[in-house]
């Protein structure tokens, strides 16, 4: 049985709280799950000790037995120091999109007929 430890969520529209569970994979994401590990109140503040509670010994024991953290939950799992932080790149993050390139390439266009225009007076 592939094991994950996930976020559940609760709460209601636009006010969500979320359980972190282990559960097997293939149940839905609000359903079965096999033990409650923690919550998560993502209202919170980033600095407030509530925002984030965690069983750490039972999260141990979880990925012991083999179950992996999704990538929020490794995150959490990080910060309270149980899991050794992952290299993470985003390379698509500082590149423009299709558009800006388009802009920037006119603009740049109009620039260089702008500067040889007084040129040939």
């Amino acid at each position: 049985m592939a094991m994950k430890i996930r976020l559940a969520r609760g709460g209601s529209k636009k006010r969500p709280h979320y359980s972190i569970v282990a559960a097997d994979s293939r149940s839905p994401r609000d359903g079965r799950f096999i033990e409650k590990l923690g919550t998560y109140d993502p209202l919170l503040a980033k600095d407030n000790e509530n925002r984030v509670k965690l069983d750490l010994d039972r999260a141990k024991y979880w990925l012991d037995q083999g179950a992996q953290a999704t990538d929020r939950v490794a995150r959490f799992l990080e910060a309270a120091g149980v899991s050794e932080k992952k290299t993470r790149a985003n390379l698509k993050q500082g590149e423009p999109g299709k558009a800006a390139v388009a802009r920037a390439k006119e603009k740049a266009d109009k620039a260089a007929k702008a500067a040889e225009a007084p040129a040939a007076e």
